[in-house]
């Protein structure tokens, strides 16, 4: 598969506003799943873990300032946020954001929290498993949605096309995205950028970060 053009690129960061935004994570990432089997968490983890090996970033036992800084969070049906405990706590809107993906008829929705310097601090995913999901594999869901998390793409930037492809019957990253987040985490890179301009600094090192 032939790298991302620089046009390509700058899409997978541009959000429907039009508005360029990139970010990645600016500490290690603390992970942790609610409402799935234990199995299923450790598939889950180990996602993250490859990603973070293919990045070079780090993973880490704990949060200093939240414990857990990637939350994955697994229902069947999005009432069910309402009843998580403390959860409004963490997203004081949960109440209309819930109302609202059930009006979408959403089955994931993520949000991301920042620090000072704009990097990604936290993130909160929700998966419904609605009758799609479910015929999902657990290793490709995990993929999924550890890649959607480990950058902010766009809101858009995999509406079309999944960042996966299917290798012998296997579901893998697709070494074009691969390459865009293995640049994305190069640290001369600042941690978050506004410019489309960054779109060009990510191109040139496509397929050159090792």
């Amino acid at each position: 598969m032939t790298p991302l053009s620089p046009d390509a690129i700058e899409a997978l960061f541009t959000r429907s506003d039009d508005q360029y935004l990139f970010a990645r994570w600016g500490r290690p990432i603390v992970p942790v799943v609610f409402g799935v089997t234990e199995e299923t968490v450790t598939v889950l983890k180990g996602a993250i873990e490859a990603l973070c090996v293919l990045t070079g970033h780090k993973m880490a036992e704990t949060d200093p300032e939240l414990g857990a800084n990637l939350m994955v969070f697994f229902v069947q049906d999005w009432a069910e946020l309402t009843e998580t405990p403390n959860l409004d706590r963490l997203i004081p809107d949960l109440g209309p954001l819930v109302t609202r993906l059930q009006q979408a008829g959403a089955n994931q929705y993520r949000i991301f929290r920042f620090d000072e310097e704009g990097a990604i601090k936290a993130c909160f995913s929700f998966v419904r498993v609605d009758d799609h999901l479910a015929s999902v594999p657990a290793d490709t869901l995990a993929l999924n949605q550890m890649t959607q998390a480990i950058l902010l793409w766009s809101d858009r930037a995999f509406g079309d096309t999944s960042p996966l492809a299917v290798a012998d019957g296997v579901a893998i990253l697709r070494p074009d995205i691969a390459d865009v987040m293995r640049a994305a985490y190069d640290p001369v890179l600042p941690a978050m950028a506004r410019d489309a301009s960054h779109a060009l600094r990510l191109a040139a090192r496509v397929g050159r970060v090792q």
